[in-house]
């Protein structure tokens, strides 16, 4: 199985330069047996890297260490559930998974658009097919997934301890298909912008799969903060890491364009940003990538340091590059012959989440980046912490939920005050009455008092656009309100889905908040003595000791938690040795209330059954994940079939048929 994987890797490496190569000749010569012939070399791909992933999970499933991957990331007592993971766990399987998971959305487009998009299809495969050639020249030369040890040992190294938690096997794959996703509409405006095609068509044909990349992006920043916040035990979840920060930032690109795209399929206009906003989300998923594998940072998150980062250093000064000339050389074709009417109008809203949503990139690339900037002129690396990032973030946090109310109610072109009156009155007495209370009950924390104000303003405001929804409906006396609003959301998934996606973002600003009451104590205490932390009692009872597996020693603490007088149950909080690993690795327990979290460390024990714990009390942090959920809920709805969508691209499909 091995030697099969090494082969189908050597192929592809010779398949995806004939995809590329037939792809861009064959739409440039309008030859159709050379774009057919590109596309079945697109399917090719996923056959060969098919074959190499079964290699190499055959491989893992049956302990051959033989080959340095597995003996580096597996062992004899890694459980099945873990040895799945550890296919993505070191950089190797990872460009693996990279690689098939490029040739399977790609696959999946051109079937897609096998009676549609004939004009730019060939060059779309072409773009994705170059993207392969990178991950194909890495796998059989830089990187070698195959690369066999000179002795085969007896067992192998094992899988780090701290990837040993459930969320690992979600996180990783659930990021990537985020990453990966993205290169199809990146793919697609480029093809349009090379064959000229004018229009929204390359928009309409990836919206889906905008979205769809959106979310698992969306996921999978989640599912890592989930991870740090259960298996770092330092009591948090996001702790702007350079690793962190390059998922963040082509989020926050992506989120951009999905919104600035809506002006253009409504109006004609942003036609240069919503190119420019897709090649830089595109550009920052291969910067994540660079400097996760580079070395140039120090991450729990890295791969360390090795040649490949400089592959797709290349790449990325590469694409950005053509990016550029393509748009600049194209920028006649995007001009738009609509002007804002007034800044008080919903383009110039989405004008506004689109800067706000840029600079906070920036911020993001700037505080990231400066490390690595300032070791290579000055030769001494200065850290950017968290205090930077939560300094300048918070404004353009609270700019964007604002705005985020303020989008749904204001009208196309220009607002009239009669407009303004009609749809803000409402949802601003709401929010003086919610800010007013609050003050009322004690809140004097401005920073807080602002984003939960301007919580109840979004909240409002999506309220009130579905009663008049729903209202509108029930005039006519046929639809009942059940009725009216399952049909209102129905005839526009797209829209309502997207209201629900902004209620998940309230309730994870909510979250966010919290972090300002955030208390924490650490204190060493002997069986029987207790400890306070805000109104909570923790009486230490004893720990236990086990040995799970030959190469795992497990200490477990028993703590009583009351509170009030009142007890709430037992948390079990572990310290777990890995003779494999130098590292302690600590299992976090935590009981979690929509109000706080109480999460506890076990840090240490000494020879006198002294033990040393961290206390944390993290208000709202549910929250967080609740809104997560609700988001999910509303991308699902908003990707739902919508049959006017349909109509309008069967029409504008006629059109372009027709010219």
């Amino acid at each position: 199985m091995i030697e099969l994987g090494e082969v189908s890797l050597s192929l592809s490496l010779v398949v995806v330069v004939y995809a590329a190569f037939a792809s861009f000749l064959g739409g440039a010569r309008g030859n159709g047996v050379l774009v057919r012939s590109g596309q079945n070399a697109l399917f090719a791909l996923l056959g060969l890297y098919t074959v190499a992933s079964v290699s190499l999970m055959y491989a893992l499933m049956t302990r051959d260490f033989s080959v340095e991957y597995v003996y580096n990331y597996s062992s004899r007592d890694l459980g099945r559930f873990y040895t799945v993971s550890a296919f993505w766990a070191g950089q190797k399987g990872s460009l693996l998974l990279w690689a098939w998971m490029l040739s399977l959305f790609g696959s999946i487009a051109v079937l897609q658009n096998r009676r549609k998009n004939a004009r730019i299809m060939p060059y779309a495969v072409g773009f994705i097919s170059a993207a392969l050639a990178l991950f194909s020249v890495l796998m059989v030369f830089a990187s070698p997934v195959f690369k066999r040890l000179p002795a085969i040992p007896a067992d192998g190294y094992g899988l780090n301890p701290m990837l040993q938690n459930p969320g690992m096997i979600f996180h990783p794959p659930t990021l990537y298909v985020g990453f990966v996703g993205f290169t199809i509409p990146f793919a697609f405006a480029m093809a349009a912008l090379l064959r000229r095609q004018e229009g929204e068509l390359w928009i309409l044909s990836t919206r889906r799969w905008t979205i769809f990349s959106w979310f698992f992006l969306t996921l999978g920043n989640l599912l890592g903060a989930n991870w740090a916040y259960v298996e770092l035990g330092w009591g948090g979840y996001w702790a702007w890491d350079p690793v962190e920060n390059a998922s963040f930032m082509p989020w926050l690109v992506g989120t951009a364009y999905l919104h600035s795209v809506m002006v253009q399929e409504r109006k004609g206009m942003l036609k240069v940003w919503n190119v420019s906003l897709v090649t830089i989300t595109f550009c920052l998923t291969i910067f994540g990538t660079f400097i996760t594998r580079s070395g140039l940072i120090s991450s729990v998150h890295s791969f360390g340091e090795t040649t490949v980062g400089y592959y797709f250093l290349a790449f990325l000064i590469a694409t950005m590059a053509f990016g550029a000339w393509l748009i600049y050389s194209r920028r006649e074709m995007l001009r738009s012959g609509e002007k804002f009417d007034s800044i008080l109008s919903r383009e110039s809203s989405f004008l506004f989440n689109n800067l706000a949503l840029l600079g906070a990139a920036f911020a993001v690339l700037w505080g990231t980046s400066f490390p690595m900037i300032s070791e290579a002129v000055r030769g001494v690396k200065v850290t950017v912490g968290p205090p930077f990032f939560n300094k300048v973030m918070t404004p353009i946090g609270l700019a964007l939920l604002v705005l985020t109310g303020i989008c749904p109610l204001i009208a196309w072109r220009k607002a009239t005050f009669s407009n303004l009156k009609r749809n803000f009155i409402a949802p601003l007495m709401a929010t003086v009455l919610a800010a007013a209370a609050m003050i009322a009950m004690g809140l004097r924390d401005v920073t807080a008092w602002l984003f939960f104000s301007a919580s109840v303003f979004v909240v409002s405001t999506i309220f009130l656009e579905v009663v008049r929804g729903v209202q509108t409906r029930m005039a006519g006396g046929r639809e009942n309100i059940l009725t009216g609003a399952f049909n209102l959301v129905n005839k526009n998934k797209r829209r309502y889905g997207g209201y629900v996606i902004h209620v998940g973002a309230v309730c994870m600003f909510v979250g966010f908040t919290g972090n300002l009451w955030n208390d924490q104590k650490e204190i060493a205490v002997k069986p029987g003595e207790s400890f306070n932390i805000r109104d909570y009692k923790l009486t230490y009872l004893g720990a236990g000791y086990d040995k799970p597996k030959p190469t795992k020693e497990r200490f477990t603490a028993t703590v009583l938690l009351e509170k009030g007088g009142r007890k709430l149950g037992y948390l079990r909080p572990e310290k777990n040795l890995y003779s494999n690993f130098d590292m302690p690795n600590s299992e976090v327990s935590i009981l979690s209330t929509l109000k706080e979290d109480l999460y506890l460390v076990f840090l240490a024990l000494d020879g006198n059954e002294v033990a040393t714990f961290k206390a944390h009390v993290n208000p709202l942090v549910k929250w967080l994940w609740i809104g997560g959920m609700t988001m999910g809920v509303g991308t699902v709805i908003a990707m739902l079939p919508d049959k006017r969508e349909k109509k309008f691209m069967e029409s504008l499909m006629d059109s372009i048929v027709r010219t």
